[in-house]
């Protein structure tokens, strides 16, 4: 009797376990999804807190390693791009320096540091 008290009591523990990971994927869904226009992010790492900020917008400009982006709302930022930044996206685009105004991105960066990796994410938007 004891057994099948806890398997039961086990079984609803991954039931309910289950259905929290579910909606918090939803919850992250909705924050870093398509929607996402700017974001800072804050993580835990073994050497302390590591601050991140995520910026998604279309290409207007580029001058040296700065890229001007503009955002869904409106705004116009200026962020600078390491040259050795990683590129992910179509194969044309495997390279900063084929990066060209018009293309739809999204930036990675440490806060006050150049973005390290970005998603190209499409064409002249």
């Amino acid at each position: 009797m004891l057994l099948a008290v806890a398997l039961v009591a086990l079984n609803v523990f991954f039931w309910l376990a289950a259905g929290g990971i579910a909606g918090s994927r939803a919850i992250i869904s909705s924050f870093f999804g398509n929607s996402l226009i700017r974001g800072e992010v804050v993580v835990s790492s073994p050497t302390g807190p590591q601050d991140w900020r995520i910026d998604r917008g279309v290409i207007t400009a580029i001058a040296g390693s700065a890229f001007t982006l503009r955002e869904r709302d409106g705004t116009i930022v200026t962020i600078d791009v390491s040259p050795t930044a990683r590129v992910q996206g179509p194969g044309k685009y495997s390279i900063v320096g084929r990066l060209k105004p018009r293309l739809r991105v999204v930036l990675y960066r440490q806060a006050n540091q150049p973005a390290e990796l970005v998603q190209v994410e499409g064409g002249s938007g």
